[in-house]
């Protein structure tokens, strides 16, 4: 047994008092009472006593000491502790993405919950354990359930923050594995929140702890980047730049454009409160490069102030029609920006001299190795066929993708399509109750997009979304373009280079300057670089190629900093974040008290003026 209040015993000491008031000399006078079962004694005394008697065996004493004592044992508040075998477990996740490093905790909010996170080791009991895990774009194991402390500090201390946005799902669902069939076991989250998606925890018992960090929400940051030719003249290059502002007052500031480190052009705007606005600079390339855009404003958050993207100039894209004669994908493909487009009815090599292929209902005697848009054809390595579709109902497309920008399948009609099975290697587009009906994906290095039906079979040719198709598939399609693309990932995510020679080892130069040497296996296809855990650009050299990528964050929800006072699990679940203050005072021990002193002066008060 157990004593929240064990300081309550102090009040034992009024029980020798009790004693003494019955052992002090007694003058009794006449009362009216309504039993006489205890006060049989003291009514045959009727004279007075000496100042001190011997004391007596009495019913009324015992009863007094008896509710005295119970008082006093109830003050204390016992309990009885429930064992736990083998002790505790705790899941530490430590947040380590980019919102965590805004300046509005001191000296910053991871700086602040790494605090935190030592602090609860520190009260890790004899038989508890941590495990400790740092959430960043990939969840890290930092450290295995362990009860020693100094190494849980040690792990703690190796933690570092970066520029990568966080994915708390899977750092969750791994606590969630480690805390399963555990009674005794608890999950505490050192976040600001910034989450973009927790169903799939809802309805589910998680024992979670949300420990809040973060103030306020002020910061501006660049969530959008991207560079493409300019439409009125191709020898220039338009540069999309988005720019979201996530306080409630107006923020202005100035977007700098770099070309390789050199200042190009400079714009002040002012951002409007809890909104994103657009900028486009046109600026001339003289060659390929690298494009960067900084944000001036005062914030708390550093991380997404800067963005960049590798440029390369554009290059005539040479596309192979392999047709019977459909002259709307023709002149949809000659319309399409900067092509060199021949034609051909049949196809005899695997690698003909074109960047891409275009098949339109045809069956070539060799399927090509490049990149390729077929049309009413597919490929047995792709696809499992099933047969065909009559008039198949279009019931969704996805809008989202970079081949549907701005194309839409309102009022198309189609007479058949060919019936095949979703493959694992592509993504839907278009969708039919039967069938998939445009497909994209890619396959052994090799980009491919599949349309199921016969373009001249339908009425899509007639619609402003083909053409639009034709150039979004052209320049998805175009290897220069998925080079240009693949310069530029996210923070945390892995950087792939294709190599075509026998390399044994690569070196990266870091943002920073450093340099890192990376082993390569002489088979390998392809150098990956996993390290990208900071913004900035990267330099690749392997063998005698030196390639240039960049790393950005760019990502809406880590640049809205505003720290969320509680988890969302789903429509229902939810999670308040934990906070310190200052407890209720419970009164009722100074009312006891209180009351019990009123009861001993009035009783010798009563004897004392009866004496």
């Amino acid at each position: 047994m157990s004593f929240l209040a064990p300081g309550a015993f102090i009040f034992a000491a009024a029980l020798p008092v009790v004693v003494v008031f019955y052992l002090l000399k007694r003058k009794r006078v006449v009362k009216l009472v309504s039993s006489t079962l205890l006060w049989q004694k003291f009514l045959a005394e009727t004279q007075a006593s000496a100042p001190f008697q011997r004391l007596r065996h009495n019913w009324l004493l015992i009863l007094q000491l008896l509710m005295l004592a119970l008082a006093i044992f109830a003050l204390a508040r016992p309990y009885f502790a429930r064992p736990v075998k083998g002790g505790r477990l705790l899941v530490a996740v430590l947040d380590a993405s980019a919102s965590m490093q805004s300046a509005d905790e001191s000296p910053s909010r991871f700086e602040k919950s790494r605090a935190e996170v030592l602090q609860l080791i520190n009260g890790l009991a004899d038989r508890d354990q941590m495990v400790l895990l740092l959430a960043g774009a990939h969840t890290e194991v930092k450290q295995s359930p362990t009860g020693e402390k100094a190494t849980l500090r040690r792990a703690v201390q190796a933690c570092a923050v970066t520029d990568s946005p966080t994915y708390l799902t899977e750092a969750l669902k791994l606590a969630e594995t480690l805390t399963r069939d555990r009674p005794f076991s608890e999950i505490h989250l050192f976040s600001d929140g910034a989450a973009s998606d927790l169903k799939d925890f809802e309805g589910k018992d998680l024992p979670l702890v949300y420990h809040r960090s973060g103030q306020r929400g002020n910061n501006a940051g660049i969530v959008g980047l991207d560079v493409r030719s300019n439409p009125e003249n191709a020898s220039q290059r338009a540069v999309f730049v988005s720019v979201a502002n996530y306080s409630t007052n107006p923020v202005p500031t100035e977007l700098e454009l770099r070309f390789d480190g050199q200042l190009l052009e400079t714009k002040a705007m002012t951002l409007p409160p809890t909104n994103t606005a657009a900028e486009v600079f046109i600026v001339a390339q003289p060659h390929d490069g690298v494009l960067s855009v900084r944000t001036t404003a005062k914030d708390d958050l550093a991380a997404d102030d800067q963005a960049s993207v590798v440029s390369l100039l554009p290059r005539p894209v040479r596309v192979l029609l392999v047709s019977r004669g459909n002259r709307f994908l023709e002149k949809a493909v000659r319309a399409a920006p900067n092509v060199e487009l021949s034609l051909a009815t049949d196809l005899t090599e695997a690698k003909p001299s074109a960047d891409l292929v275009v098949l339109d209902d045809v069956a070539p005697t060799v399927w090509p190795a490049v990149n390729v848009l077929a049309i009413h054809c597919f490929n047995t390595n792709w696809f499992t066929y099933i047969g065909k579709a009559a008039t198949p109902a279009i019931v969704d497309w996805k809008n989202t993708h970079p081949l549907m920008r701005f194309v839409t399948f309102d009022n198309v009609q189609i007479v058949e399509s060919l019936a095949v099975k979703p493959p694992t290697w592509g993504l839907t587009l278009v969708d039919a109750t039967e069938t998939p009906l445009v497909v994209a994906g890619e396959l052994t290095r090799q980009r491919i997009v599949w349309v199921g039906f016969d373009t001249l079979q339908s009425t899509w040719p007639l619609r402003i979304s083909f053409p639009i198709f034709v150039a979004n598939a052209v320049d998805w399609l175009n290897p220069a373009s998925a080079s240009s693309s693949q310069l530029m990932v996210k923070a945390g995510s892995a950087f792939h280079l294709g190599i075509v020679e026998a390399v044994t080892n690569a070196d990266v130069t870091l943002p920073d300057g450093n340099v890192k040497r990376l082993a390569v296996d002489p088979v390998a296809r392809e150098v990956v670089f996993g390290e990208t855990t900071k913004q900035g650009v990267y330099q690749l050299v392997v063998g005698t190629n030196k390639t240039v990528f960049c790393v950005n964050l760019l990502d809406a929800t880590e640049s809205d900093t505003r720290p969320r006072p509680e988890l969302k699990f789903g429509k229902y679940g939810q999670v308040a974040a934990s906070s310190t203050r200052q407890a209720n005072l419970e009164l009722w021990r100074w009312i006891a008290a209180a009351a019990l002193a009123m009861l001993l002066c009035e009783w010798w008060y009563y004897h004392r003026r009866t004496a």
